[in-house]
């Protein structure tokens, strides 16, 4: 959707893509075209296979299905043959429009090798029972279930396939349908006063209007709050259950819940533009690239038609010749056949046993259900080179803050030094700091809230307020000259430091945490700890990274005495710390060089250079657009635990293809192991290939059906 206005007149006028519509329609088509062909071949393929495979053994049907209609031609025979022909033709016609496509533009596919094998097999069965029909002493052999059966399987695939697709949708979908219809939209006038509040439908906000969100409604677009306070659930978008505080100057997502308060959230991301429509678009082109082994299995397949086309010769032209030279006794020759047909039918059986439904089904399904479990877990994955490349990873490069911390100081501690109450003391020190912008105060600003329960709670004034820029500030608050900064701040301002206050600096220092002090008229009153929390559970994540055999390193801006404080704390061996912005870029191409595959986690633009560098860049959702931008994956509820999410859903994925890949080549060879002896026919049957006792795979696909006959 896009918002015009039109510069002549002013005039809004909403204009709507259909493309999103035109897809889901489509995919609801596909989906629908696709599970009516697999049930209409279902139709004509089990009556087929009940022919050809289960009333051969009922005494009654099979007397009546090898009663014979025209010569050695049965009515069983008859039956395939016309219950085959529409699954071959009319129900299998697209393959053969692919196999078209496909032999025009020089080139061969799946379905290349699907017509090859099913035509090969209906007509030798046409052949076979017209003979059958002219001959007083032939044994037709046919293979319509094989042909109809093998039809029937790979549009089941396909069906499975583009349903996976469209459930995968149907959640985007239910994504988009988050954002409410309408919003209420506030005017102001000059001085910035509402005046009035008018209902619109939600696709007509623009950036910069000033919407305003009722408790237990929805937010109408993305943007930030200008006034109010409450919570909002965000557990659609981030995964979160519990409700997250907003207030002013916090930024708010389109789709989410307001609970209790009421917001005025000024809009910043519209349309296309918002964080719901980029998701979107985030998983669309996620399905829609191709992984390198998706793109493997499409270049093994233009080698594969050709290949098999040439086994298939190499292996009649074998048995023929073998049987020139007697290589083998001719008891193994069926009485009904002569040794040409007999190897007419080995060749045939390579020809349709190797289409490989792998190859063809198994690989772009597990890529495009893989992308759609992560965005449903918030973990989304830009591609399916991202994909694959994250199964390889054995290094893992973290940034600190913003990554391994929450990146946003906190009060973790307080020392007073004076006899007074802590609440006291802290509205002295928040009526000084709350005029500073510097990060530090706000975290004791913060902290001092929580000493009242109104939030909105207005601080003592500060006269003669004066802030030193790296130092400190300093202001007078009711009957007090406070002084709020570090060592530095109080030697300059002739403070002296007790001894006590210098030990508490030295023992929180080591613990990588900030310190400041706080002086009273000339005297130091207390000493305030700010840190930047680790994230919980960071240890054990890295824990278990190394228990996946993934070895974790922190590369951080920071100074060495914090980073190896918190390197300590979360169980990481490997530090490099004061390292700029190519410096971490760097430490990857050094590691990949070292043959390492190498993941990069990060939140901020200084990480976007190495995030690029990586072989899997991992953004956190609550970083900033460039990092996001840059990285391969996006941890959309910014907790380290989706960073084993998104590497255990590429290693299962890739374990799931190669077993896939192995199922194919064990299937393949099944077909070449020894059949059953026709001796485990029912009494007084008679073998449909005339030979008492055949271990060889006559008939493609009977090893995993049954006896051959």
């Amino acid at each position: 959707m896009e918002v015009i206005e039109s510069a002549a007149s002013g005039d809004l006028t909403v204009s709507i893509y259909p493309e999103a519509d035109g897809r889901q329609q489509h995919r609801h088509q596909e989906i629908k075209r696709y599970g009516q062909s697999f049930l209409w071949s279902l139709v004509f393929t089990i009556p087929v296979f009940l022919t050809s495979m289960v009333f051969m053994y009922i005494p009654g049907l099979r007397d009546g299905l090898e009663k014979k209609v025209i010569n050695m031609m049965s009515i069983g025979e008859l039956l395939r043959w016309i219950l085959s022909t529409p699954v071959q033709f009319v129900i299998g016609r697209k393959f053969y429009t692919g196999a078209y496509k496909a032999i025009s533009h020089g080139s061969s596919n799946m379905d290349v090798l699907i017509a090859l094998g099913t035509n090969t097999a209906y007509f030798y069965s046409v052949y076979s029972i017209l003979r059958a029909a002219t001959s007083h002493n032939y044994m037709a052999t046919d293979f319509f279930e094989t042909s109809s059966m093998l039809i029937s399987f790979i549009l089941l695939g396909k069906y499975l396939e583009i349903l996976a697709k469209g459930k995968t949708s149907e959640a985007i979908a239910k994504l988009m349908d988050l954002a409410p219809e309408t919003a209420t939209m506030l005017i102001y006038d000059h001085e910035g006063n509402v005046v009035s509040e008018k209902d619109i439908d939600s696709r007509l906000i623009q950036k910069n209007d000033v919407i305003k969100v009722v408790p237990g409604g929805k937010v109408a677009s993305d943007g930030f709050v200008i006034w109010g306070q409450s919570h909002v659930n965000e557990s659609m978008i981030t995964g979160e259950s519990r409700p997250v505080a907003k207030r002013k100057g916090d930024t708010v997502i389109g789709g989410t819940v307001n609970e209790n308060g009421v917001l005025h959230v000024r809009a910043t991301f519209v349309g296309s533009e918002s964080a719901l429509a980029q998701i979107v678009r985030l998983v669309e082109s996620a399905q829609m690239a191709k992984a390198p082994v998706q793109k493997f299995a499409d270049e093994i397949s233009r080698v594969f038609v050709p290949l098999v086309i040439i086994l298939s010769l190499f292996t009649w032209l074998a048995w023929l010749l073998a049987a020139r030279f007697h290589v083998y006794p001719k008891s193994w020759i069926p009485s009904s056949m002569d040794s040409f047909q007999l190897a007419l039918q080995f060749g045939i059986s390579v020809m349709v046993i190797a289409c490989p439904c792998a190859l063809g089904l198994a690989t772009p399904t597990a890529v495009m259900v893989a992308t759609g479990v992560g965005a449903s877990q918030g973990v989304l994955i830009k591609g399916g080179q991202a994909l694959e490349s994250a199964q390889k990873v054995d290094c893992i490069v973290f940034d600190k803050t913003g990554t391994l911390t929450i990146g946003k100081p906190v009060v973790v501690n307080t020392k007073l030094l004076k006899n007074m109450v802590l609440r006291e003391f802290y509205d002295y020190v928040a009526a000084s700091e709350v005029n500073s912008e510097h990060p530090l105060a706000k975290a004791i600003v913060e902290h001092a809230k929580k000493f009242h329960s109104g939030e909105n709670y207005i601080w003592s004034e500060a006269r003669d307020f004066i802030s030193m820029t790296g130092h400190g500030v300093k202001a007078e608050v009711s009957d007090k000259c406070v002084l709020v900064g570090n060592k530095t701040f109080m030697s300059s301002s002739g403070i002296d430091i007790p001894v006590e206050a210098s030990e508490i600096l030295t023992e929180e220092e080591e613990k990588a945490r900030t310190t400041i002090l706080v002086a009273m008229n000339q005297e130091v009153v207390g000493i305030i700890s700010v840190s930047d929390p680790i994230k919980p559970n960071a240890r054990e994540v890295i824990s278990y990274l190394k228990s996946m055999k993934v070895e974790s390193i922190m590369v951080t801006g920071d100074n060495w005495g914090t980073a190896n404080a918190i390197s300590k704390e979360v169980g990481i061996e490997n530090v490099v710390a004061e390292a700029k912005p190519e410096q971490k870029a760097e430490k990857v191409k050094e590691l990949q060089l070292a043959g390492r595959t190498v993941a990069m986690v990060g939140d901020g633009i200084n990480d976007s250079p190495a995030l690029v560098s990586a072989d899997v860049g991992l953004a956190i959702g609550a970083g900033t657009d460039v990092a996001i931008e840059a990285a391969d994956i996006v941890l959309m509820k910014s907790n380290l635990e989706d960073v084993i999410t998104a590497i255990d859903l590429s290693r299962k994925t890739f374990f799931r293809i190669r077993m896939n890949y192995s199922g194919r080549s064990a299937t393949t060879s099944s077909a070449y192991q020894s059949l059953p002896a026709c001796s485990s026919r029912p009494p007084g049957s008679a073998c449909r290939h005339g030979s008492p006792a055949l271990r060889w795979p006559l008939r493609p696909l009977a090893s995993s059906a049954g006896p051959c006959c």
